[in-house]
């Protein structure tokens, strides 16, 4: 029996990609109670109705926006573990439209952590990126925030049990909006021009499942207060690029406003707080960013004889120790499930 059996999950967000996959393998691979799903979109829960009816699964679908309180409180009644998913997550719509991704990923973090308080959740799981690390957009700010905020959540508790901890990772290959379907769609469209933003550029690499993997680690491994980072190999875009279109001309377009041309889990600071988890059972090590302020968790002590990176460490994926090569693109792909070309 795992720690999710016979509990009650709530995932806001829960439509979007990580959602739907964190639901297909919550109800393969355990019994929970119940599992309910908190999102702004109708179709896309009438979507989700279709492939997990609430006449088959111990499903229930709530319309609802993080941003008002009043609703998180009726949708937390009787939960026992929230994963937080939601978010405004489109850099640019994010930089033309500040108050609202404000409103959304910093003021609906918030909301979270009074609502999930007061009703007695017991864990509570949120969803960073890797453009939290040193923020050049507002994006990437905001999820800032949302880490600090969830991350402090945990001295607000005061004697109940409830438990706020992160997962950060980068862009998943193959989800809504990532470059991998782009580039499949012009491959398959006869095209043999791509647009590079940098010859330069590289990424992490993580699957959707690895992700879903992570936030079952968080889940049952988490005290309060870490941020629970991924080691994964990293690729260079131009090696994607040729793997999916062959002996493709480049068209470089340049770095977009508020993107780099690396992706960073780990800064130079936090790695002062990071610890390392490996288990030769599992696939992922992970690194486990620890708070800097000993307020939020005594049980942290827990992680305190795992290893530390060396000095001067940084996790990026420009000067990763693991790279994937064009035939191990070439192996990913082919098992890759990819969600959307348009």
């Amino acid at each position: 029996m795992s720690e999710i059996d016979g509990k009650s999950l709530l995932i806001t967000g829960g439509t979007g990609s990580f959602g739907n996959k964190f639901t297909e393998r919550l109800l393969e691979e355990h019994n929970p109670k119940k599992v309910i799903i908190l999102s702004r979109d109708e179709f896309k829960q009438y979507k989700m109705k279709q492939k997990f009816p609430k006449e088959k699964y111990p499903m229930r679908y709530f319309i609802g926006n993080i941003r008002e309180k009043d609703r998180l409180y009726r949708a937390f009644e009787g939960v026992d573990i929230v994963i937080h998913a939601a978010a405004l997550k489109q850099v640019p719509v994010a930089e033309r439209n500040p108050f609202e991704a404000v409103k959304t990923n910093v003021l609906g973090a918030q909301n979270i952590v009074d609502a999930a308080i007061d009703k007695g959740v017991e864990k509570v799981i949120g969803l960073s990126t890797d453009k939290a690390v040193n923020p050049i957009n507002l994006y990437g700010a905001t999820k800032l925030v949302l880490e600090k905020t969830f991350v402090a959540g945990n001295s607000y508790v005061g004697e109940r049990d409830t438990i706020f901890s992160m997962v950060r990772y980068g862009n998943v290959a193959g989800s809504r909006g990532s470059v991998i379907p782009f580039f499949m769609k012009l491959a398959e469209e006869g095209k043999k021009e791509l647009p590079i933003t940098d010859t330069r550029m590289t990424r992490f690499w993580i699957t959707l499942d690895q992700a879903v993997d992570l936030v079952f680690f968080a889940l049952k491994e988490s005290v309060g207060g870490e941020v629970f980072v991924p080691k994964v190999p990293s690729m260079k875009i131009t090696d994607l690029a040729d793997v999916i279109c062959p002996g493709y001309k480049e068209k470089v377009i340049g770095v977009r406003p508020g993107e780099k041309l690396h992706e960073n889990l780990i800064s130079k600071s936090e790695a002062r707080n990071t610890v390392i988890y490996e288990n030769p059972g599992e696939d992922l090590t992970k690194f486990i960013i620890l708070p800097q302020f000993q307020f939020e968790s005594k049980h942290l002590e827990k992680w305190k004889d795992l290893p530390r990176p060396s000095d001067g460490f940084e996790y990026n994926s420009g000067d990763n120790d693991e790279w994937l090569s064009e035939e191990e693109l070439k192996d990913m792909l082919k098992d890759l499930d990819i969600e959307d070309k348009t």
